[in-house]
């Protein structure tokens, strides 16, 4: 199962923990700038499940 995780902010240590990047994971940082906002789109159609962590 392909995972995405949203970041919103800059995670604590058990965010950190609880997010382990797999082999079919991916994590978008919306803290970091630039974000381009044309792919996450796109990755929330072509992910299996989408987690949001704030």
């Amino acid at each position: 199962m392909r995972i995405l995780h949203i970041i919103k902010t800059k995670p604590d240590p058990c965010t950190k923990e609880l997010v382990q990047p797999e082999s079919d994971s991916a994590q978008i940082k919306l803290y970091e700038k630039p974000v381009d906002y044309d792919k996450l789109l796109d990755d929330l159609f072509s992910y299996d499940k989408v987690i949001c962590w704030w």
